[in-house]
Order: structure tokens, then sequence, then C-alpha cells
């Protein structure tokens, strides 16, 4: 055989081995229906708090799963199963918050109904039939007098906790923004049901903004929904974080996993008194660390500092050839500077196709300022400009583009932060820290994911309070206050982070680390296995594994890989 026959023979051997282990799934238009069919429902039944939504994702819910279900599991191949698994999971897992919702919403419906007559208006609106205009502000006048007869006799009837009174202000409010709607859709359009409905209208509205804030404050003075913190969250319970773990296929209860956290906790922290006597600081490692605070740069130069952080970070792994970047991704990335208010629930700079810079802004108190320089200094920011760039989200957001972009609907912290933080371990081991100040740094950030898994499970499991979870940041981690206190408000009083998503960064980490390592003993080099993660795009990790090491699967699989919790 000469050369060149070889280099033909050599190139099919590598192009088809690459086409089995990345073969394409014929069920992508069946993942693709199902998130279109959301979306189409949720554009065209916007009250979702009514009886109607509650009735039609029932429906929506039931259909897909016998959709999937009929679908011969066995005749599927690898990246097939994967999907179909996958699918499954992600129905069974939005059904099943889905019914907590609806649980909520009958126990607390009665409080709309004067709204009944209302609704065949709202539904008629939608195909644009002409209301009897008369009619339509007789009933609702009579609503706006039927809600001032409830909220007479609120103060006889409260709710048992915040969380139901706040559950039935939603139910109003998203009525009345459906009413305002429909409403919006005939005024000054038509003559008749303007002169008619204006008036009565406008008084209903009024009436249910009122209706809805009286609600949300009529709950028994036995439930407390503020300890002190001013943070609002809602603790989930045990049994939804065991349905959630099992939904992100995580084989652990969530004491095992605060056992695990406290145990790399405690690794954290050894490593941290070593940094400080490296320092000169001795087992006091809170002054080695407001040291490493105070190393922040002058105003107007964090992004300068941010830039060459991501430069160093590149050049190091490329260096050791540890991944594919391509040219395109480091040539788009982008910067912006994050706004004064995104930065109460935000303190540190966040990313994706972008990096939003957290820094003071002119207009903040000169403790705010001081506290977001020296909590942004570049020993801190060493650990998370790469998370946050490349390796990190903006490499995953820019391979999931352009790799089975279909499977973004199995969006899951676990990928998504696990990777990155993944790379914050194996960076640590690779020695990228190298001053005693830089390994601090790293160190801080390592140390605050294994407390966002103890804080975050102990809260929803009722364990731990909002200011609780402030204070163990501020007095075990070394957060400087406003900081922490951001971070528990992002943590449970936003819509951003789901019940697992702060715990999912370590977990996901520990899980990518894990893999990596059976990975290698197979042979494969960390090039091979970090392109090949970004080439499958978003899933859990447990089934990452199975996709890529061809595991067998079966129809019922449920999480059994106990992936390793040591990573030193």
């Amino acid at each position: 055989m000469n050369y060149k026959t070889l280099k033909t023979y050599i190139f099919l051997i590598t192009f088809f081995s690459t086409m089995m282990l990345t073969a394409q799934s014929n069920l992508i238009d069946l993942v693709n229906s199902y998130s279109a069919d959301k979306r189409a429902l949720n554009k065209f039944y916007t009250n979702n708090e009514s009886q109607e939504y509650y009735q039609r994702f029932t429906t929506l819910y039931t259909n897909w799963e016998k959709k999937v279900t009929a679908i011969d599991f066995d005749d599927l191949n690898q990246q097939e199963k994967v999907d179909y698994l996958l699918l499954k999971n992600l129905i069974e897992k939005e059904t099943y918050f889905f019914n907590l919702d609806y649980k909520a919403f009958k126990e607390v419906v009665n409080i709309s109904d004067f709204a009944k007559d209302i609704f065949p208006f709202i539904q008629e609106r939608r195909r644009g039939k002409k209301p009897d205009a008369q009619t339509l502000a007789k009933i609702l006048h009579n609503a706006t007098a039927q809600i001032d007869t409830e909220i007479k006799t609120l103060n006889e009837k409260p709710f048992k906790d915040w969380l139901m009174a706040e559950k039935a202000s939603k139910v109003i409010s998203s009525f009345q923004k459906s009413l305002k709607e429909a409403y919006s859709f005939y005024y000054s359009y038509d003559p008749e049901f303007t002169w008619w409905v204006q008036k009565p209208f406008e008084e209903l509205s009024t009436k249910l903004l009122d209706y809805a804030n009286l609600l949300n404050s009529n709950y028994s003075k036995t439930s407390i929904k503020d300890d002190g913190s001013g943070i609002i969250g809602k603790p989930i319970g045990k049994d939804a974080l065991i349905e959630s773990l099992n939904f992100e296929f995580i084989p652990y209860t969530p004491e095992q996993l605060i056992k695990t956290a406290e145990s790399q906790f405690n690794w954290c922290k050894e490593e941290m008194i070593k940094a400080s006597k490296e320092l000169g600081y001795g087992t006091n490692w809170k002054a080695a660390l407001e040291h490493v605070k105070n190393t922040y740069v002058a105003a107007g130069e964090q992004p300068q500092a941010i830039t060459d952080l991501y430069n160093q970070s590149v050049e190091f792994i490329e260096e050791r050839d540890l991944i594919t970047f391509p040219e395109m991704a480091k040539e788009t990335w982008g910067m912006i500077m994050m706004t004064p208010e995104r930065q109460k629930v935000n303190p540190f700079f966040t990313g994706g196709w972008e990096i939003s810079i957290s820094y003071p802004t002119q207009d903040m108190s000169e403790d705010d300022k001081l506290m977001s320089m020296r909590g942004n200094n570049p020993n801190f920011s060493r650990a998370t400009v790469q998370h946050e760039l490349l390796p990190g989200h903006n490499l995953q957001f820019f391979m999931n583009a352009r790799n089975k972009s279909y499977r973004r609907a199995f969006d899951t912290p676990f990928w998504m932060e696990g990777w990155a933080l993944y790379w914050e371990i194996n960076l640590w081991n690779k020695e990228f820290p190298q001053t005693p100040e830089q390994k601090l740094g790293m160190l801080f950030w390592r140390i605050h994911r294994c407390a966002r898994i103890i804080f975050s499970l102990k809260y929803h499991l009722g364990d731990m309070t909002p200011q609780q979870c402030i204070d163990m940041l501020v007095n075990e981690v070394g957060h400087e206050y406003a900081n922490a206190e951001a971070e528990v408000r992002r943590s449970f009083a936003t819509s951003y982070t789901p019940p697992l998503y702060q715990m999912a960064y370590m977990t996901g980490g520990l899980q990518f680390y894990a893999l990596r390592n059976e990975m290698l003993k197979k042979g494969w080099t960390e090039k091979q296995f970090h392109d090949r993660v970004l080439q499958e795009n978003m899933m859990p990790v447990e089934l990452l594994r199975s996709l890529i090491q061809e595991l067998p699967l079966k129809e019922n699989f449920k999480t059994n890989w106990k992936f390793s919790t040591e990573f030193k």
C-alpha cells in the first residue's frame, strides 16, 4: 500500500468512526415539536393562572406522554435512546411541577368566582367576536361590586400561609392583565364598546389592583414570610427536592450532598490556611483573604484586568492543548458593564455571549463602591473569567448554537454551570494559580461553591433562613456583607435560579471530573473528552456518560451513577 492510499485509508477510518460516534438522531423533529407546542400554547393562553390554562396544559402533557411512550425504544440507536430518555424525563419533570402549581391554584381559585361571566369575553376576543357591549358593561359593574363584598370579609378568612396568599394575588393579577388585553383590542376601534365599557372597565381594573394587593397580605400572622433579611423565597421541601434530584439524574439524597459539600468545604479551608501561611498570616486565613481583597484595581481599570485574565487563561489552556478554541469564538466574545440595578442581585460579573462586569458606578455609596471593588479583585476573578468566557459559558453558548442545537430544550445547570466549575477544578490541578494570592482567590470561589450546596439545600429543607445563609457566607466564606446578601437574594428571591441551581455548580463539576477520569482510563486524551462534551450539547451528565461510553440503556432508565465525590 503506497503512502497516498494509506493516507486515504486512515482518513476514511477516522471519518466513519467519528460519524458512528456522533450519529444523528431521528427524534430531532419530535423534540422541536414539543418545544414548539409549549411556545404556541403559552402565547395563546396568556392567562397562566386560570382553569382554562391548567386544563389545556394537562391535556398537552398527557398527549405528549402517550406520544413518547408509543415509540419503539429498542429500535432506536444510542443517540436516539438518549434523546428519548431526555424528552421523557423533561415531560415528567414539567408535569410534576406543573401539577404542584395546579394544586396550589385549586386551593385559592374561589377568590376569582366574580370573574366567571367575564371569561367568555376574554376567550371570544381571540377570534374578534363583537361583544354585546351593554351586557358586558353590566357584568363588569357587578364584578366590581362583588369584589367590594369580598374585600370587606378578607380579615375574617386569612389564608393559612403567605404562599397561598401570594398565589391568590397572582390569580387576580393574571386575570387583570388578560382582561386589559381583551379590552384594549376593542377600545377606540369599536365606538359602541368604548361608550358602554370604558368606565366599568376602569373601575374594575382599579379594584382588581387593590384586591390583588390585599390578598397578598391576607395570611395568618403565624406564617413567617421575612426573617428580617428582606429576602422572600419559597422553600420547596424535602419531597420536591428529592424529585428534582431524580429529574437531574443525581442518585444522592440532600443530606448526602450536604455531607459531601461539607467535606469539600473543609478541604478548601485547609488549602486556604496553607496559602495564608505562604503570605505570612499563619492560620488566620481571614486576614490573608482581607489582604487579597485589597489587591483590587482602581476605578476604570477593571475591563483591562478582565482582558488580561482572559488572555492568561486561554494561553495556559492552549499551551497544554486541552480543548479546541474556534477562532471565531475567540474573536466574537463581548464585554459590557453591569447596571447598578443588576448588581443588587449579581454582585460579581456574569457571562455568556458576553461578560458583564460588576464594578462600582459613580452614584453608589462609598461603602458599596469599596465592597464591589474588593469582591471583584483580580485574584478572585482569576477563577471566574474563564468560567464565564472560554472554556466556560461563552464557549458553551458558541458550540451549542452549532452542535445538536435542539438539545437546548434539555437545559440543566448541572451541565451549564457544572462544566464551567469543572474547569476551575482542572486548572487548579494544573497549577494555574501560582502565587498565594492567586491560590486564595481561586479557593475563595471554590469554597463558595461548596457553601452554595450547603445553604441552598438546607434552606429548601427548612433548616436555614435567608439571614442565616447570609451570615454563613460572611463568617465562613469571607464575603463582603452586601455581596453575601445579593448572592442569597439571587439564590432565593429571583426567577433566575431554580431550586437546584446553586448546588449544581459543584455537583456538576464533580460529575464532569469523574467522567473525565473514566474517559482518560479508556485511553482518551483530555482534548478528545472536552471537545466531545461540547459536540453533544446540553443534558444531565449521567446521560452524557451513557452516550459517549455506549452504555446499555433501558426505556425505564433511572439514575444510578455514583460519581466520585473526591477531586483532590
